[in-house]
């Protein structure tokens, strides 16, 4: 068991505020903006988060992102149309399929290009710059909390933007154990161990 450090919101019963600017992780993205996130998501991802985001534009609340979310979203992207790919035609070795069917690539960068274009639409963006600062900051980070090298950075880009408490909508487990945040999320296994230890919030 995760010992819950974040206070844990349950996006369920949940209504977003219009003050409330909110950090969207990469794979909530994922799920509420690529054609084929049903291929890897379990049935509440592709439900329950896209309710949620749809819940805080009605609401008037802020949605952010960070460029470094291009990086992790292409990347999953890319992956998800390569199993896609091989589940229909048989195995095919991954840089083979990235650098030799150009029509298979073109597809991953017109999915890549539309997932951005509608985050860009719906969302501002927090700026951070990955110099010396920010990576001592993040290596620093890594000593004390259990996350990984995408989500140090984003945690850097978050606490620079100086928006007050630090809100991400995330289905990861991984940022329950951040303290001084608070974590909107419909990961059951995070909202029960909150409950126990007395960390999940209602607003």
């Amino acid at each position: 068991m995760a010992i819950i450090q974040a206070d844990i919101i349950d996006i369920t019963t949940d209504i977003p505020q219009q003050s409330d600017i909110f950090f969207v992780d990469t794979n909530i993205w994922f799920w509420q903006t690529y054609t084929n996130a049903a291929f890897t998501a379990k049935r509440y991802q592709i439900t329950d988060y896209p309710n949620y985001i749809n819940k805080t534009r009605q609401n008037g609340a802020t949605l952010t992102y960070s460029g470094l979310t291009l990086a992790e979203l292409a990347h999953i992207i890319e992956k998800t149309e390569y199993d896609i790919y091989v589940q229909s035609n048989g195995y095919l070795h991954f840089k083979k399929y990235r650098h030799d069917y150009p029509t298979e690539r073109a597809n991953v960068v017109a999915e890549v290009q539309f997932t951005w274009r509608r985050i860009k639409k719906i969302a501002i963006p927090i700026d951070l710059t990955v110099d010396d600062a920010t990576t001592d900051a993040a290596i620093n980070r890594f000593t004390t909390q259990a996350v990984d090298g995408y989500d140090l950075l984003m945690l850097e880009a978050i606490s620079k933007a100086g928006a007050g408490t630090v809100k991400i909508i995330t289905d990861d487990m991984d940022y329950s154990v951040v303290p001084g945040i608070q974590v909107f999320t419909s990961n059951k296994y995070v909202i029960q161990d909150a409950a126990m230890q007395k960390k999940l919030v209602r607003r």
